[in-house]
């Protein structure tokens, strides 16, 4: 998992030369700065290794499908960290996750019983996006710090109430959106706040289409597989293959497409090098190609553009097209970011170091490795679930515009719609759960 991150993997930095980070697309001033970084964060890490049994930090796994395992074994690796329990709906996946951790694991079907019988100080939520919300603030509740997947939630309103309760049940947790923790994006990040190329007035967020497929067949659910209860809040359905595992993004029932999966990641970096973490944009419009409404197909729309405007005048422009990636735009240049490489109108723009007093960025180097620091000093981490409520709010508003098919007025400190189609699309920011399912913080 971690090694789409290439130089800023978990591996480390230490074991790798300036020349080996510049040739990763980091300046040799960053690269001496991302080098200093990372030897204070081996230092705490060397720390962590010497705590004793009473300062472990216990954990469980919920969600253990492919990044949910990812995740796990991520933080697994951190010193000081034990895993005693993992949980799934699919006793396939519960049975290997718990392979993973060893022959103490206890293994669990039903969160709620985990976080009843176990005491842990933190988990992992791996799950299929519609359970984030409901299975974080359980975890919360529990007095447990939570590392979510991102996108943080299914609904604006969900991620509202998940920052409510992280606040109510003071926990720390991290967002799922590793992005923040890539030196190339922070880099881009600090040169656009820095004023590196001028008055920024696009910034551009490519995520690429979302698939086109179905109908699908009904089938009976694979043995081991709790479908009714993966179904959870939402409407009750027959099994398809194609709704279930890595393959539900593709529903609004259970995700938001691209729009969600990687908006989630480009979304995110283009509020963080805008500076609107703490808010939004003002308005939203939508095109897109009409997804099918084939019974038991993919319902995403294949091929869309999302332009966020916001108070300053700065555009997002969020679309299917392009090379995946960031692109900020202002009048005096340009900066291109995505997880390979970095580059720039004028390669001048990347080389000169910035000045002291410069505006400097919460640094991490390592996501999970922030989220460990978080729970032992109580810090806020660089995705904080307010960070992540933020950006996916954007990713939600540019949904909701795309299937409704009208353009929308925000308010970002009332957070809803407003304007003459505000009711429309503010019945869209929660979603009916299925009985017994709520939302109770």
């Amino acid at each position: 998992m971690e090694s789409q991150w290439g130089v800023l993997s978990r591996r480390g930095f230490l074991d790798r030369s300036l020349t080996g980070l510049a040739a990763a697309g980091l300046p040799l001033w960053y690269a001496r700065e991302v080098l200093a970084e990372s030897r204070i964060e081996l230092a705490a890490q060397e720390k962590a290794k010497k705590a004793g049994p009473n300062d472990q930090i216990l954990m469980a796994a919920i969600g253990t499908g492919g990044q949910g395992t990812g995740i796990m074994k991520w933080a697994k690796s951190k010193a000081g960290v034990k895993f005693v329990a993992v949980c799934d709906l699919d006793a396939a996946r519960r049975k290997k996750a718990a392979h993973e951790i060893g022959k103490d694991c206890h293994e669990y079907k039903d969160f709620r019983e985990l976080l009843a019988r176990e005491k842990v100080d933190a988990v992992t939520v791996g799950t299929v996006d519609h359970w984030h919300a409901l299975v974080s603030i359980a975890a919360m509740k529990h007095g447990c710090d939570v590392y979510c997947e991102k996108p943080l939630s299914l609904t604006i309103e969900e991620g509202a109430a998940m920052v409510k309760a992280a606040r109510k049940y003071d926990r720390v947790f991290q967002t799922g959106s590793q992005q923040r923790s890539d030196a190339r994006y922070r880099l881009a990040c600090e040169l656009v706040r820095n004023g590196r190329i001028g008055k920024v007035h696009t910034v551009e967020a490519r995520i690429g289409d979302n698939p086109i497929g179905g109908p699908f067949p009904v089938t009976n659910p694979p043995e081991g597989l709790d479908w009714d209860f993966w179904k959870g809040p939402t409407a009750d359905v027959p099994y398809v293959k194609e709704r279930c595992h890595y393959e539900f993004r593709w529903w609004y029932e259970y995700s938001g497409g691209k729009m969600t999966d990687w908006g989630a990641h480009h979304n995110d970096i283009a509020q963080w090098g805008l500076g609107r973490d703490g808010s939004g944009p003002i308005r939203v419009t939508a095109t897109g190609v009409d997804p099918s409404h084939k019974p038991n197909s993919y319902n995403c729309h294949p091929h869309f553009a999302v332009s966020y405007e916001y108070d300053d005048g700065a555009r997002l422009i969020t679309t299917s097209d392009g090379e995946n990636g960031n692109r900020f735009i202002g009048d005096k240049g340009w900066i291109f970011v995505n997880r390979s490489r970095i580059e720039a109108s004028d390669p001048k723009l990347l080389k000169e170091p910035l000045p002291k007093g410069a505006i400097r960025l919460y640094h991490s180097n390592d996501h999970m490795g922030n989220f460990m620091d978080g729970i032992r000093s109580r810090k806020r981490c660089i995705c904080d679930v307010e960070v992540g409520y933020r950006s996916v709010s954007v990713c939600h508003m540019g949904a909701i515009a795309l299937r409704l098919g009208i353009p929308l007025e925000w308010d970002p400190k009332a957070e809803k719609f407003v304007g003459p189609r505000a009711e429309k699309g503010n019945a869209m920011l929660s979603r009916e759960m299925r009985s017994p399912w709520k939302i109770e913080v």
